[in-house]
């Protein structure tokens, strides 16, 4: 269910956001719900990596097991040749 919230932009955003709907013949509406939809999305990618970071980080801490410089290298190596690997372990 689609619910209404009010946001105040100043005279200037409303010039832009105008202007940019003319240009790209979209609504002033689909603008700021694609860019709302735009920064949720990379906010909570950010936010799973930022976890997934922390996680790795606690495991580390907890074993000190970790993937030595030298294979991480190689791997990387591979991958910017396009030789696709499995990350190592």
């Amino acid at each position: 269910m689609a619910q209404t919230k009010g946001v105040k932009l100043d005279d200037n955003t409303l010039q832009r956001l105008a202007d940019l709907a003319r240009i790209r013949d979209r609504s002033s509406h689909w603008l700021i719900c694609r860019a709302i939809e735009t920064f949720l999305e990379r906010e909570e990618n950010y936010e799973r990596e930022k976890r997934e970071d922390m996680e790795r980080w606690e495991r580390y801490q907890l074993t000190g097991v970790a993937i030595p410089h030298e294979k991480a290298a190689e791997w990387l190596e591979n991958l910017t040749q396009g030789k696709v690997m499995t990350c190592p372990k």
